[in-house]
């Protein structure tokens, strides 16, 4: 497996100077307890030298003991391959999978995420952030740009195979009749379609009245040829009037039978186009026939390119219809995270079950990435970096080793004197 270096953290060269300065400071504690115990060896004296250098003498061992058990974590003390020692750069795999278990079993539990998340309380925070000026606009800025990179990468003719076989092939293989004949029973059964009879029934009044030469050029065309002209013009002003008479009567009375009789026409026609095998096969035919038809095709064929264009210039105009909906739909989202209760619940549990169910499924995956990454790590280069860090406060146990050495010594020696 191919060894990796671990990255360089912030400032280690203030942090290796530091490591130094206390291992020189921890040396200097043994090499003063060394030179105590040399001088009251060699000198001798009263009795209480004898003291002191007891003091020194075990100040010296705790010393020794700690620099050896801090050494042996990290590289093998004086080099000598000592059982157990080196124990970071020799068994960093095993560290790093109690490591990743560790971690998985304390931090990613389900419970303890759980939890977590309940007390943080995402969804106020995040409507506090979005509320909070200029970060909707910031966040309608990351979204157009994600917008963008998407739209960019995606490939034209992988988008407009996928319109064509999702959309064209679902509408071709959807009959039309029945679902369109339920729409329009809805539609009849709401009297939503009454304003566009009385449309209608307004612009037939209108072409009528407006329309008398028309009538007499009718009337005078069917006529026979024998027929006097001024018969032709009273036969022509009784039909036009009678049209203008009944047309009045359909558009000012809502009961009037042509009305009721095409009310009827409708809600059969949609019930046949829901029932009736011949109304539903010419449906059928209808629905090729337009989505066949080459207008239609090259409008098919240019979706997605009118859509990137439209989307593209959207994303990148501030004041664009999308850009400012988007905006003021975070805004207004930001405001109800804040003061709704009820939505603060619902987003904090969608929270809470979408973490719960990462850890629950995903947790070995994830602390996975652990153990990896520690097995690619260069053994040596590992030890000196986790040195680096903790480095300085374990020369602390070699201080404290040499203190609390000497004293155990003093107390020892004196506690023998007493007896003795």
């Amino acid at each position: 497996m191919e060894q990796l270096t671990p990255a360089p953290g912030p400032g280690e060269e203030e942090k290796r100077r530091g490591l130094r300065r206390m291992k020189s400071i921890a040396l200097g504690f043994l090499l003063a307890a060394t030179v105590i115990f040399v001088v009251t060896t060699l000198t001798g004296g009263p009795a209480w030298v004898g003291y002191v250098r007891a003091a020194a003498e075990a100040g010296m061992v705790g010393a020794l003991a700690d620099w050896f058990a801090v050494t042996a974590l990290f590289r093998h003390p004086l080099g000598i391959p000592i059982p157990h020692t080196a124990i970071i750069p020799t068994r960093k795999d095993v560290l790093g999978k109690s490591l990743g278990d560790f971690v998985g079993t304390n931090f990613l539990a389900e419970n303890v995420v759980r939890d977590r998340l309940n007390r943080v309380g995402i969804s106020k925070r995040l409507g506090e952030w979005l509320a909070g000026p200029g970060n909707a606009d910031r966040v309608t800025g990351e979204l157009v740009t994600v917008l963008q990179g998407a739209v960019t990468v995606l490939k034209d003719e992988d988008v407009q195979a996928v319109v064509e076989q999702a959309v064209v092939k679902k509408l071709m293989d959807v009959p039309w009749g029945p679902p369109l004949g339920k729409l329009l029973a809805r539609v009849f059964a709401d009297g939503s379609h009454h304003k566009l009879v009385d449309l209608l029934a307004d612009k037939a009044y209108d072409w009528v009245k407006d329309n008398h030469s028309t009538m007499l050029r009718v009337v005078s065309d069917r006529a026979p040829s024998w027929s006097p002209k001024f018969v032709d013009e009273m036969v022509a002003d009784k039909v036009y009037g009678e049209l203008v008479s009944f047309a009045w009567l359909v558009k000012t009375d809502v009961n009037h039978p042509m009305r009721l009789a095409l009310d009827k026409f409708l809600v059969q026609f949609a019930e046949d186009m829901q029932t009736d095998p011949e109304i539903m096969a010419r449906a059928e035919q209808v629905k090729h026939q337009v989505l066949e038809h080459p207008e239609v095709q090259n409008v098919i064929g240019s979706a997605w390119s009118t859509a990137k264009k439209m989307l593209l210039a959207a994303a990148e105009d501030p004041s664009s219809e999308l850009r400012t909906r988007v905006r003021d739909g975070l805004h207004t989202l930001g405001d109800r995270l804040v003061d709704d209760d009820g939505l603060r619940t619902k987003v904090d549990g969608w929270v809470e079950g979408a973490a719960g169910y990462v850890v629950r499924n995903y947790r070995s995956e994830i602390t996975t990435l652990i153990t990896d990454t520690v097995e690619r790590w260069d053994g040596e280069e590992t030890a000196r970096k986790v040195e680096l860090q903790v480095g300085r406060d374990l020369q602390f146990i070699r201080i404290n080793g040499t203190v609390v050495g000497a004293l155990a010594g003093l107390v020892i020696y004196t506690v023998g004197q007493l007896l003795g």
